[in-house]
């Protein structure tokens, strides 16, 4: 997919600035790692997925939907 995301940081900002209908829950975790260096955990790296599929948002780099 020529326009995924590179990384994490940038997929969560996407989210964020998508004006997806997001919840509280949701938005906290996207603002955690929006900012946050160091790779994802395996479960933190699932839930980005779900959210960037449920928002129609393309995927990060390499990356494919477990859910």
């Amino acid at each position: 997919m020529s326009n995924a995301f590179e990384n994490h940081r940038l997929a969560a900002l996407a989210l964020i600035n998508s004006g997806a209908d997001l919840r509280e829950k949701e938005g906290t975790f996207l603002g955690g790692i929006a900012f946050r260096r160091d790779d994802m955990t395996d479960k933190q790296a699932n839930w980005l997925r779900i959210l960037l599929a449920r928002h129609n948002l393309p995927q990060i780099i390499g990356e494919a939907v477990d859910a």
